[in-house]
């Protein structure tokens, strides 16, 4: 995909979130973010210049929340090429579904006794859920994305959540790809209510074996519509 300076525009709205002590770190936090909202699609090329001059950052400091987000494997660098988005293999996608499985389950599994703390998870399925009403299929999509977070974050470990931000923010690069967020997101607004019931019934064990049912299905239908649009040219 071509380079183009529309994509940039909107990021010297964001300029005052690096307040005084600007940062790679926090250039990369903004730019994660643009990149989980579909601001910048995969394939896109990125602009050490325009991009710099909307945060109004230096190159050494966007080069190097390149990098940060290079090594979470969002970005790649191309030899002579420049910086790109990633677009996700197959075997991308569903190393992360194996990724999710590992995590998502055992975080569900070693809940304990209830009840459980789930204010967080209740929160985005009623997003999900108002985001349907709307037709904003793309929210329902964010809301999904934070219901697994949410899920993740009852785990209490930090070293968590900071794993699966990052392989979260990566799966969304294969979600941008899909051209139709409806038919991939809106069958799992019931199973997200579904866990969650089964939660405020203090039930983690059964609530694992639908999540695991859950991943396994949603493996499947992404790899059967992404599969289609990359080997499509997309």
């Amino acid at each position: 995909m071509a380079e183009g300076t529309t994509e940039v525009s909107g990021l010297a709205d964001d300029r005052a979130l690096l307040g005084r002590t600007s940062t790679a770190e926090r250039v990369s936090d903004i730019l994660r973010s643009r990149i989980a909202e579909g601001y910048f699609p995969p394939g896109t090329r990125l602009s050490e210049d325009a991009i710099g001059g909307a945060l109004g950052v230096s190159r050494n400091t966007l080069r190097e929340a390149f990098r940060l987000l290079t090594h979470e494997r969002l970005l790649v660098h191309r030899l002579n090429r420049g910086v790109f988005v990633r677009v996700l293999t197959i075997e991308d996608v569903e190393d992360i579904y194996r990724t999710r499985r590992l995590v998502e389950c055992a975080v569900v599994r070693g809940l304990g006794e209830p009840p459980y703390a789930l204010d967080g998870v209740a929160g985005a399925v009623a997003d999900g859920v108002a985001a349907a009403a709307d037709k904003h299929w793309k929210g329902v999509s964010t809301a999904n994305i934070h219901f697994h977070r949410e899920l993740v974050a009852l785990a209490g470990s930090a070293r968590t959540d900071e794993l699966m931000r990052s392989v979260f923010a990566e799966l969304r690069l294969a979600f941008h790809v899909v051209d139709d967020a409806r038919r991939l997101h809106e069958p799992y607004l019931e199973r997200n209510q579904q866990i969650l019931r089964t939660l405020r019934e203090g039930s983690a064990a059964r609530a694992e074996r639908l999540l695991a049912a859950y991943l396994e299905d949603s493996l499947a239908g992404l790899v059967e519509v992404y599969g289609r649009r990359v080997n499509g040219g997309a």
